[in-house]
């Protein structure tokens, strides 16, 4: 397929998908506590959260927010304390072996997640406003963006999980996990900074 742009799409998909974030944070952490089979769920809420959001943002959600700027600050806000609330989970995450130990993140939770992550917002709106032909469908136009992180997201979660793993199998005691999981939490907090400076 010559394509240009959307080759150029597919490596804006891929680098913003591969570098760090709250997802990547997240997964790794979950790969590390829970190992990669009990890390699917959440991957795949990634991978299949992420592009139905740009195909709402595609078929207009930003407009919505462009109407109503206190919606955005609200969902900013709301997503913030999630974002405090998942940082949290992962501070005192266990190693997910106990029958009381703490679970990873499921399905839906890192679907719904998609809707509050900032950076999720911008890779999105960013592609889909750089990526796109105006004379287009918006329909074909925004499946083109979806099917781009769609494919980005499997590389990317499966290559940040296994991290995780990896990560996991280092860490033998207690207090090295314990320090992992602080380390994770901090940087899903640092990745706030952001939001609120720009």
């Amino acid at each position: 397929m010559h394509d240009p742009l959307f080759w150029a799409l597919l490596g804006f998909a891929l680098t913003t998908s591969c570098t760090p974030g709250p997802n990547n944070a997240m997964l790794t952490a979950s790969g590390a506590n829970f190992g990669f089979r009990r890390a699917v769920p959440h991957m795949l809420g990634i991978i299949l959260g992420f592009p139905a959001m740009v195909l709402a943002i595609g078929f207009g959600l930003g407009t919505v927010f462009t109407a109503l700027p206190w919606l955005h600050l609200a969902l900013k806000y709301v997503g913030a304390a999630y974002m405090l609330y998942l940082a949290w989970r992962i501070a005192t995450a266990g190693r997910g072996k106990g029958a009381g130990a703490a679970k990873p993140i499921g399905f839906f939770e890192a679907a719904g997640f998609q809707w509050v992550n900032p950076k999720a917002w911008i890779m999105g709106v960013g592609a889909l406003a750089a990526y796109t032909l105006p004379e287009a469908p918006v329909w074909s136009e925004a499946a083109r963006v979806a099917a781009a992180f769609l494919f980005s997201g499997v590389i990317s979660c499966t290559l940040w999980c296994g991290f995780g793993v990896a990560i996991g199998r280092l860490l033998t005691s207690d207090r090295a996990f314990r320090l992992f999981n602080y380390a994770m939490a901090l940087a899903l907090v640092v990745s706030l900074i952001p939001v609120f400076i720009l």
